[in-house]
């Protein structure tokens, strides 16, 4: 039986995997005409899966193409001479490769051309392809190569440029050119690999954009596994899925491998939300490699903290601006993405739960502070005597509590003061779930600044949203955006957060109807600034 699969590359024998027969429709219009694509996309998005199947179609059922598939991944450090002379025994060994996989023989004079050319600089590579064409063309009846480099961020710099302006004049030479057709893939972008700044040599490329995987292309993945086991996944847990993961290829496989193999339900068992719940749990607090790459790359620089938050906690928001370092860098890790208003999001709500965690102190030094003093009250307290939770209450608690540590939330270790209410609220709540049993996670909504958490606990849904102030326009329209997720999540009644940074602010709780739901709205003062001890 197949299985779903995060550990590097998938194989539909042994994997189930999305066909992506669209994506490689595409990929090979473009081929035939020609170009010289790019494709440059953050690790773990299947780009090395979807190049192979490509590839895989090009060499089995096209007689008129001739691919040739390169990696550069272990190309780094090595000399130009080095580089060049192992390049040109890749391109051989793929060459006899295809031969094999077509069931023929390349010719003698093939054989001899392949034994004997050497390539020595970017110069020689220009000749060896005009060479390699005219011998090809000979036994085989004019079939254009398309050669096909993964991971061509490899590529040591110091041949860079000349190895790219030499493509460069290739593909300007005529239509007879060899390489008919390049494909790259990588993860930084020919801009951001041309470390010297100059204008880019490779201004030909045609850039190919390889989407996450749609809710359609999920329940595809999916149903692979139902086809084979006859266990099915109830359509909330398909919806579910692909919202939390925005379709991102290892998540959605992650997931997928918790729910089918780690989580031992029987296989005569839906699939239900329950499950995914536990699976969701599992995943947001495990440690795997993409999650490690996600929380390894925002801390590359203390920037990043600031804008990933304000990204998350204003209406404004912030323009999408790949000549800005930081967005640009944000964009390359898959961190971020352009919005369909040309704004900057965290590209799914897993994500932006681990940022959160990552940037959230382990201890605030402000849990002893939760409850007042003198008083037996714990969050166990805010069960009701029928299991259910008493959010009202829970939520007027952490109001009261931000008032009485007062001036302390400045003293937060490694915390922005701009988003330590928001902080706050997240490891309280956080507490509390985990001592009720219940579970807590990021559901994505549209528009910017808002953290929708989304409480489950004895099959009831408890929705949280959380703000900074901005002025009372957008807290108003805050409402009505809450109200509108409530009536697409079936609940009834809706708690709304907001912590206000000016310096003259009341404390506020209003208890509401809009369009027929119950929302309770705080707005929580938080003090900017240490009183004066004179």
């Amino acid at each position: 039986m197949r299985r779903f699969w995060t550990q590097g590359r998938v194989y539909p024998g042994r994997h189930y995997v999305v066909s992506r027969s669209k994506e490689i429709s595409d990929f090979l219009a473009r081929v035939e005409e020609g170009r010289y694509i790019v494709l440059f996309a953050p690790r773990q998005t299947g780009k090395t899966t979807f190049f192979r199947m490509a590839f895989d179609k090009l060499a089995t059922e096209s007689s008129l193409y001739f691919p040739i598939q390169l990696n550069f991944e272990v190309y780094k450090n090595l000399s130009p001479s080095d580089f060049y002379e192992d390049f040109c025994k890749r391109v051989r060994k793929e060459i006899e490769q295809v031969f094999e996989k077509r069931g023929h023989a390349p010719s003698d004079a093939l054989t001899q051309f392949l034994e004997n050319a050497k390539i020595t600089n970017h110069i020689s590579m220009i000749e060896y392809f005009e060479q390699l064409s005219s011998v090809l063309n000979s036994q085989n009846n004019n079939q254009k190569v398309v050669v096909i480099i993964d991971e061509f961020d490899g590529i040591p710099q110091v041949v860079l440029s000349d190895f790219l302006h030499s493509l460069r004049n290739i593909y300007l030479s005529d239509d007879t050119r060899c390489p008919y057709s390049v494909g790259i893939i990588g993860v930084k972008s020919i801009a951001q690999l041309n470390y010297d700044r100059s204008v880019s040599p490779f201004n030909i490329q045609d850039e190919f954009h390889l989407p996450n995987f749609t809710h359609q292309q999920v329940q595809e993945l999916l149903a692979q596994y139902t086809d084979e086991t006859g266990q099915p996944f109830s359509p909330e847990v398909i919806e579910a899925l692909h919202k939390q993961t925005a379709g991102q290829p290892f998540l959605v496989n992650r997931f997928a491998q918790i729910l089918t193999e780690e989580l031992n339900i029987p296989k005569n068992e839906l699939i239900t939300m329950d499950h995914f719940s536990k699976a969701h749990v599992q995943l947001i607090r495990e440690r795997n490699t993409n999650i490690d790459h996600l929380i390894t790359n925002i801390r590359r620089d203390q920037r990043f903290q600031t804008l990933l938050m304000k990204i998350t906690s204003y209406d404004s928001g912030i323009e999408f601006n790949l000549y800005d370092e930081l967005i640009n860098e944000l964009a390359t890790y898959g961190v971020i993405a352009e919005g369909s208003d040309g704004m900057c999001e965290i590209v799914n709500p897993i994500y932006k739960h681990c940022i959160i965690q990552a940037f959230q102190p382990l201890i605030n030094g402000l849990e002893g502070d939760y409850f007042p003093e003198n008083t037996d009250t714990e969050f166990s307290d805010y069960l009701s005597s029928d299991g259910k939770i008493e959010m009202g209450p829970l939520l007027d608690n952490f109001q009261d509590f931000i008032a009485r540590v007062g001036f302390k939330i400045l003293h937060v270790p490694d915390t922005p003061k701009e988003f330590v209410g928001q902080y706050l609220l997240y490891a309280y709540l956080d507490q509390f779930v985990r001592i009720v049993r219940g579970t807590m996670y990021l559901e994505v909504q549209t528009g910017r600044g808002r953290i929708d958490l989304l409480i489950l606990h004895n099959t009831q849904k408890y929705i949280v949203e959380t703000k900074i102030w901005e002025s009372d326009r957008r807290y108003q329209s805050g409402k009505r955006q809450l109200a509108a997720y409530l009536k697409s999540e079936g609940a009834v009644e809706g708690y709304y957060v907001v912590f206000d940074h000016r310096t003259v602010s009341e404390p506020r709780v209003e208890t509401e109807t809009l369009d027929g739901f119950t929302i309770r709205s705080y707005v929580i003062p938080v003090i900017q600034q240490q009183p004066s001890s004179v």
